[in-house]
């Protein structure tokens, strides 16, 4: 009969690996719900088997002194052990001991079990903070380096007319619009690096750029209450802050989220950001104001100063507010405002204005199996519209295409309604693809009312836009688009598009 000791030992060793079969059993069935769930999991198990190797280890010591126990002993009890079952320490055909034997078992069950606790290294695509999918990764690593980013190729042919009332021969295009990189540093579990470098139209030795989108410090304090400083995102419509080709439709951005709201929008400042209520966010901060020396007919797109040596003698205020609607899956409602002075301290037309600038905007989203649907509209205002248009024809004079964009809009507005229905589940029930027939209807008007004495040019600024197409996804971080644009004005027609483009992010 064994020793107590190696009796016990070997007791201890079968009861621990039966632990570790039963729990690898249960992990097939429930599975932990993070990485770091699994990793304090895997330390326990890995302390549990390090006590048992000091058990065993202890037990063979035990059973080796046995063995140096006087002959005789050893000859009085060689019968009985010979009619034994083997011995923790007898050899096996294997040439291992039982002891050894036992081992193997059980560090073969547990790396059974780390293998079924493994969480599949797979990115969450949602939405974050304000961010689009790719650009919210940074909040979800433990620590340490992110990395994401998402790029857009596109071909646009053009509709040739002589009823066009500007751009009759624009050429067709085939362009790398953008291809952008996410790199994110998260410190510790409260304070986050995140930035957006973004190169356009392929290269920057044919009128590309590379450009930092945004670069800011997130100190994460509370779910109610968190501070963001740095060069961020405008936090205004749909497109600004969560601009990824996969999430939207169409291979252009819409008319009334480049203009009116003239993405990609970026300045310097700070504020704070957060979840009031389940389902309730806000984001507000303090910026650099705009450059109204950039305004002119096409609105305030130009003046946007984009971090980039920004003259802040006027600051502004941006804030947004959106309420996902827990009682109501899938509908989400919210606003934005954009104030400041954005005169910057410049003599305009002989005299310093404040150019106070204005601009509220509402949106709405609801998505319902396959459907989806967008509605979104905006509003501005500009101060001292008259003194920025006097200045815009003194500097354009004698520059007939410069002077037909120089009348500064005192109000400007624009709107837009998108719906799109998901197909395939009607075609194909068990597909996880996605085939989407979209249609979009936009309307735009830059120089909505003008100062007293200058032009709106026949209304060649009042636009609407009629589009459809489709956009398909084999996976949903890659979007294959076809879409079709039909531009009008209130002076004529303007020029059709056909786009073809991909999408990524990742």
């Amino acid at each position: 009969m064994p020793p107590p000791k190696i009796t016990l030992a070997l007791g201890m060793t079968s009861a621990l690996a039966l632990t570790f079969v039963t729990a690898s059993v249960e992990a097939k069935k429930t599975k932990p719900s993070s990485i770091d769930e699994m990793w304090r999991i895997i330390e326990q198990q890995q302390q549990q088997i390090e006590e048992l190797k000091a058990r065993v280890s202890q037990a063979e010591s035990s059973q080796q002194e046995t063995t140096r126990s006087p002959k005789a002993s050893a000859g009085a009890d060689a019968q009985s052990v010979s009619n034994a079952s083997p011995s923790p320490g007898s050899i096996t055909k294997s040439g291992k001991s039982t002891v050894e034997r036992k081992t193997d078992i059980l560090a073969s069950e547990v790396e059974k079990l780390k293998t079924q606790l493994h969480i599949p290294d797979k990115r969450e695509y949602k939405v974050q903070y304000g961010y689009g999918p790719a650009a919210s990764e940074v909040y979800r690593v433990n620590q340490g380096l992110s990395i994401g980013g998402y790029g857009e190729a596109v071909y646009t042919n053009y509709g040739k007319s002589q009823d066009y009332v500007i751009d009759q021969n624009k050429k067709d295009v085939a362009n790398m619009y953008r291809a952008v990189i996410y790199l994110g540093y998260k410190f510790n579990d409260w304070i986050i690096l995140n930035n957006e470098f973004e190169f356009e139209h392929g290269s920057t030795g044919k009128s590309g750029q590379v450009s930092v989108e945004f670069s800011q410090l997130d100190f994460m304090l509370n779910p109610y209450i968190n501070a963001r400083a740095g060069m961020s995102l405008v936090p205004m419509g749909f497109i600004n802050e969560i601009h990824e080709g996969p999430t939207f439709h169409g291979n252009y951005r819409p008319e009334v989220e480049r203009t009116i709201i003239p993405t990609t929008w970026r300045e310097i400042g700070a504020g704070m950001f957060g979840e009031l209520a389940p389902g309730l966010q806000y984001r507000m901060y303090g910026m650099n104001g705009l450059d109204a020396r950039g305004f002119n007919s096409t609105g305030i797109r130009d003046g946007r100063q984009s971090a980039s040596k920004a003259v802040a003698e006027d600051l502004a205020f941006t804030g947004r507010i959106d309420y996902d609607m827990p009682f109501a899956p899938g509908l989400l409602a919210g606003a934005s405002a954009w104030l400041g002075d954005s005169g910057q301290g410049f003599d305009y037309a002989g005299r310093e204005i404040n150019a106070f600038t204005q601009l509220y905007e509402g949106h709405v989203q609801y998505r319902w199996r396959g459907l989806e649907f967008r509605a979104l509209g905006a509003v501005g205002n500009i101060g001292n519209a008259a003194q920025l248009s006097t200045q815009n024809y003194t500097e354009c004079k004698g520059d007939t295409k410069c002077e037909s964009a120089s009348t500064v809009g005192s109000q400007n507005y624009g709107w837009y309604t998108e719906v799109a229905y998901d197909v395939l589940p009607w075609l194909w029930s068990d597909s996880t693809q996605y085939l989407a027939p979209f249609f979009r209807y936009e309307g735009y008007n830059t120089l909505a009312r003008v100062p007293e004495g200058f032009s709106d040019y026949g209304g060649l600024y009042d636009r609407w836009i009629y589009q459809g197409g489709l956009t398909y996804k084999p996976i949903e971080n890659v979007a294959v688009k076809f879409d079709y644009r039909n531009f009008n004005s209130a002076a004529g027609k303007l020029p059709d598009e056909y786009n073809l483009g991909i999408a990524f992010m990742y």
